[in-house]
């Protein structure tokens, strides 16, 4: 079955958009935008402040690589998304998110996995056509 290379643009913009949406709720997070009058240093601590910056300069980097088509912007958003889960996964106090996070998180893993491997066969196919 071949699938329709206008579906998995469609995919790769609708990824490209939650990234979007990720990275700047992230930097709503770093610019304590519901945090009142607290400091969001003071709230995450420095070391946390820090990799949620590096993650947010991440994702909004990956989000135009995606929509532009370009190949680092996939592969961007893959290292930075397995490194964020890793980092939670094994009690890092410094990475903090809601189940809803992981689970969004855990799906754009598994999409761009997805995306990789249909382009993988996508080119095998035509090399052995």
């Amino acid at each position: 079955m071949q699938i329709p290379t206008e579906w998995i643009a469609i995919a790769l913009r609708a990824i490209a958009l939650v990234t979007l949406f990720l990275g700047l709720s992230d930097a709503s997070r770093l610019l304590g935008v519901s945090m009142g009058t607290t400091s969001p240093i003071d709230m995450m601590g420095m070391s946390a402040f820090i990799y949620l910056g590096v993650f947010t300069v991440a994702h909004l980097f990956a989000a135009v690589g995606i929509w532009i088509r370009a190949n680092w912007g996939n592969v961007l958003l893959t290292g930075v998304t397995v490194l964020e889960l890793g980092l939670y996964l094994s009690g890092s106090p410094n990475v903090q998110m809601s189940l809803f996070g992981f689970i969004v998180r855990l799906v754009i893993l598994i999409a761009m996995l997805l995306v990789f491997l249909i382009a993988f066969r996508t080119r095998r196919a035509a090399i052995h056509d």
